[in-house]
C-alpha cells in the first residue's frame, strides 16, 4: 500500500514541543517518541514530527508513517527551509517530508521545486507541501509535490488569521487538486475533524490539542479563579 494511502480517512497526530517556548519540558526525543507511541495506540494512522532526532526516535518506536519536518529560524520560511534540511529529515527516517511551499525566499536560494527534486532523487521520500493559499497549492503540485496540507493558512501575510481551521481553503483544494489534501492548522475538536472529512480531506492533522500539555493547560487555566497566578 502506498504510504499516502495509509493515511486515507485517518487522524495524523503532530508530536512537537511548542516552537515559541524553548523551556517546554516536552522538548526531548525520548519524550516525543513515547507521546507518538501513545497516539498510535489511540488510533493515529501517522505521526508528524520535527527534527532528525525526533523523527529517528519515533520511527524506532512506531509502525505507522512518519511525516518529518525541520523547523529552523524565527521568521519567514521556517518549516524545512532548505533542501539540505529536507534531505536530512528524510534520511533520519521520514517517509514523507513536510516543506513550506509558499513563494517566500528560502535561506539556500533554492525554489520549492528544487527541494522536491532533492528529496525524491536522493532519498525516495515523498513531499508534503505546506501551503497557505490556493495559488501556492497549485504551484506546489506543478513543482512535483506528492500531497498538500493547509498547515500555513492564517500564518502568512497572504492568508488572513482565523481562530479556527480554514475549511473553505480545504474544500477548494480538495476539489481542485489531483493529489491528496491534508487538513492541518487549528483542528481541535471532533466537529472540526468531521467537517474536514465532509469537505474532502484525505486525512486530518491534530497537534497541540492532543500532544502538548503546556498548550492545553495554558488554554484551560484562564477559566480558573486564580487564572494562572503563581502560588
Amino acid at each position: 500500500m502506498n504510504v499516502l494511502d495509509r493515511l486515507a480517512g485517518g487522524l495524523v497526530v503532530s508530536c512537537q514541543p511548542l516552537p515559541d517556548d524553548p523551556g517546554d519540558p516536552m522538548r526531548d526525543a525520548y519524550v516525543q517518541a513515547r507521546v507518538a507511541a501513545a497516539a498510535v495506540r489511540g488510533g493515529a494512522v501517522a505521526v508528524r514530527a520535527n527534527g532528525p532526532a525526533d523523527v529517528a526516535a519515533i520511527r524506532a518506536l512506531v509502525d505507522v508513517p512518519v511525516i518529518g519536518l525541520y523547523k529552523h529560524g524565527t521568521t519567514g520560511v521556517m518549516i524545512t527551509p532548505t533542501a539540505g534540511h529536507a534531505v536530512e529529515v528524510a534520511l533520519a527516517g521520514a517517509q514523507i517530508v513536510a516543506v513550506d511551499a509558499t513563494d517566500r525566499p528560502r535561506p539556500d536560494g533554492c525554489r520549492f521545486a528544487d527541494t522536491v527534486r532533492a528529496v525524491h532523487d536522493r532519498t525516495g521520500a515523498l513531499v508534503l507541501a505546506d501551503v497557505s493559499t490556493e495559488a501556492e497549492a497549485l504551484a506546489a503540485v506543478r513543482a512535483g509535490a506528492d500531497a498538500v496540507a493547509t498547515t500555513l493558512s492564517g500564518y502568512t501575510p497572504a492568508s488572513p488569521p482565523t481562530d479556527g481551521p480554514d475549511l473553505a481553503l480545504l474544500a477548494r483544494l480538495a476539489d481542485l487538486l489531483p493529489v491528496p489534501v491534508l487538513a492541518e492548522g487549528r483542528y481541535r475538536t471532533t466537529a472540526h475533524i468531521e467537517r474536514a472529512f465532509a469537505v474532502g480531506a484525505h486525512a486530518v492533522v491534530v497537534g497541540n490539542a492532543v500532544t502538548s500539555p503546556l498548550w492545553i493547560t495554558r488554554r484551560l487555566v484562564p477559566a480558573t479563579p486564580r487564572g494562572g497566578q503563581p502560588g
